[in-house]
Formats: C-alpha cells, structure tokens, sequence
C-alpha cells in the first residue's frame, strides 16, 4: 500500500486549500448570519445565497463532483483513495461539502442512482443532482422499530398494476428540510414473505408525490440544522410508477450495502478533518491563555492530550486510507472489516479531540463563537449514523471469530447469524 498523494491529488490539495482559506473560512460566520437572518423573517429553510454564490467558483476551480468514480456523467470524479484528503479537508467546516456538491446525503444518493437506476432515471434525476441545481433525501430509518437492524423496516411498497404504492413513516430524512429537496430514495418492504434479506426493496419518489408529508423537523442536540434539516416523513398512499423501483424487487439490502460503503469513507474521512481543526484551534487557544502563572500550553495535562490527539488523528486516518485502499482495489465486500473499524474509530476519535478543545476553551467552546460545539453535535451523531456502533462492533467481532472456527477437515466454520 502506498498512500503518497500522487501529483493529481496534490495540485487539487492545494487548490481546495486556497479555496477554503478565501471562501470559506471568512465567511463561516456570513453563513449562520444568513440562516439567523432568515429565522428571524420567520423561515430559517430557505437556501443560502452564499452557497449558490460560492458554487459556480467551485466549478471554475475544478473542484466539483469529486466523489463519484468511473461514471461517464461525472468524469471529474475520483476513486476512494484520491478523493479521501480532499473529503477531509472539506470536513473542516461542515457546511462547505455542499459547496463542492460533495455532501450527504446527496452524494450517497448520487452513486446509487449512477450504480442501480435506470437511464430514464438517471436523466431525471441524476443530472440535475450532478449539477447542484436540486437536493436528495434518503428515507430508510423508521421510528416505531429498532432502524439498527434494518430488517425491522414497516414501511410497505405494494405493486398495483403498473404502479407501486408506498406506506409508511420515517424519520432522520437528512436534507428533506430543503426546499430544493426533489427527490428520495426510499426504503421498504415489498414481500414480507421472502428471506430475511430479499423483503427490502429501494425506490425513487419524487418529493412533490400526493401523499407525502413532511411533519416536523428534528433538533440534534438543540440544532435544526437549517436549511438542510432531518425531518419526519409520512407516505400515505403514495404512487409511482413501477419503473422508478431500483434494480428490481428484493435488492434493497444489495443496495445499501454498495451505497454506505462509500459514504462511510466520506463521513470518516469529514471527522478526521474536523479533529484535525479542533486540534488547531486547541493549540492556538492554549498557547494565548495564561493560567496560574504559565500557559495553557505549558499545562502538562494539555501537553499530554495534544500528544494523544496527533497520535489518534494518525491513527484513524491511516486505518481510513486503507478502506479506501481496499475499496478501490479489491472492493467494498471484501473491505467491510476495515470498513466497519474506521466507522467505530472515527467519530470516536474525533468526539474525544474536539471535547479536549472544548475543555481549552472554557465557556466559549460551549457558544456559538467557535465552531466546537456544533461539531461535537455532528460528530455524537455520527456515532448512530450509518448503523450505530453497536452493529459495526458486532460485525466486526463475528469477522474475527469466523478466522477461528474450524471444523475437523480444516473447513471455517462461518457465524450463522449474518452480520452487516
């Protein structure tokens, strides 16, 4: 394994870099500005004109549609491997993936519909999300089941004639709360009688079907996350045409399982940009205060925790690398160990860098005027999203122990409960 940056990615490092050095990072507070402008109008979902206005000078700088290898519809995109550094510098700020068109969870929908959509539907709907002139939602978690084990999911999707009809409730639909959010992709049961893994099924559901309502956001940790939002979905009766179900009844669970893959590398390589930026802002604080009679810098207790922060920041991303390594050479199948090691690592990692931060901080890394808190907010979260700990660690474990169970003749011995 080599993780050099090969001259490609490099020239593209140093130009995103100077891009969030002049874009974004001066306009961090222009952005919550304008969602608290807007609030106070009375509507806090209303897109920013500082997004839409940074957009078109992402496109001019070449740094657009980083995240979708081998599509002919996105020649600028680049494999796991060349887009993680990229990804990580763009987790420094958590609104800036959007302005390359790089954010969830647009991206995973993206790949989806490039991987397992029809061409009618890619023409529809992939384009314009190719072109950052619509947003995405994918409907899967549900609230009256456990959602870690996705076989609970309740949400029907029933053939009637030639259409599909669609029942159901979910939540945690990440960017519905958009008002450019036109389409999903939803999650359901089409046959309740089949295995255990072939009752699921995924179809496309344009946002403006009669029968969908949108009931309420949800607040994470007191955030709306406006204008983005996670919100509560209701499908009553909704029909569309059979044509828009994803590769066919029963592949759902196929489906997920290449759609998270990527966009686990995508949420672990934002948390070790967003560490690494805690790690900074730690540094800086420490060495300008004084407390009883030296630095903070100069306390051992803060020596200690920014040692261990480098190390663990190495850590994961050298584990995370080697996912996308992995994914790119041999594939997501055969990389789902390490696949699910850095999605338990990673916003754990960042989690404990980002709260010795707001330890240096005091009171201000609590507030509004650093971005501390809103990233520990993001990154408690990520420890559920995508499958909670709990599952990747299960997972993982039923890995290791299959590398040990043999039978007499020397065949393994494979975990009868099927992990993932």
């Amino acid at each position: 394994m080599n993780f050099d940056y090969s001259p490609k990615v490099e020239q593209m490092r140093a130009r995103l870099l100077a891009f969030m050095d002049q874009h974004i990072y001066p306009n961090e507070h222009r952005f919550h500005a304008e969602i608290e402008a807007n609030r106070q109008k009375g509507n806090a979902w209303i897109p920013t004109t500082l997004i839409e206005e940074l957009k078109p000078l992402a496109r001019q700088a070449g740094l657009w549609n980083l995240f979708l290898p081998k599509s002919s519809r996105a020649p600028e995109g680049l494999s796991n491997l060349e887009y993680a550094p990229l990804c990580e510098i763009m987790g420094r700020v958590h609104w800036a993936p959007e302005v390359f068109n790089c954010s969830a969870p647009d991206t995973g929908n993206m790949e989806t519909l490039e991987r397992y959509a029809s061409e009618a539907l890619k023409d529809r709907w992939l384009e314009p999300l190719l072109r950052g002139e619509i947003r995405s939602a994918f409907l899967m978690t549900e609230p009256a089941v456990a959602s870690s084990d996705a076989t609970n999911i309740e949400c029907r999707i029933e053939r009637d004639g030639d259409d599909y009809v669609i029942n159901g409730t979910k939540w945690w639909s990440s960017g519905a709360g958009d008002p450019r959010c036109a389409v999903y992709i939803v999650m359901g049961k089409t046959n309740p009688d089949a295995g255990r893994h072939e009752q699921q099924s995924m179809i496309v559901v344009p946002a403006d079907t009669p029968g969908i309502t949108v009931k309420r956001f949800l607040s994470v940790f007191g955030y709306d996350d406006a204008p983005h939002g996670h919100m509560e979905v209701e499908l009553k009766n909704v029909r569309v045409p059979v044509t828009n179900i994803l590769l066919g009844e029963g592949r759902g669970f196929e489906i997920a399982q290449g759609r998270l893959g990527p966009g686990r590398i995508h949420h672990c390589m934002r948390s070790i940009g967003a560490a690494e930026r805690a790690l900074e802002l730690l540094c800086q604080r420490a060495i300008s205060r004084t407390a009883f009679g030296k630095t903070v810098a100069q306390q051992t207790v803060t020596q200690e925790r920014i040692a261990e922060a480098r190390c663990s920041i190495e850590q994961a991303r050298l584990l995370t690398l080697k996912a996308a390594y992995m994914m790119d050479t041999v594939g997501n199948k055969v990389a789902k160990a390490e696949i699910a090691m850095i999605k338990i690592v990673a916003p754990t990692m960042a989690l404990k860098v980002i709260d010795w931060a707001i330890q240096v901080f005091g009171g201000m890394g609590v507030s509004q005027d650093t971005p501390l808190a809103m990233m520990w907010a993001h990154q408690r979260t990520l420890r559920l999203a995508d499958g909670p700990d709990e599952v990747h660690r299960n997972s993982l474990a039923k890995l290791e122990l299959s590398k040990h169970m043999k039978l007499p003749g020397g065949e393994v011995r494979m975990p009868i409960t099927r992990g993932g």
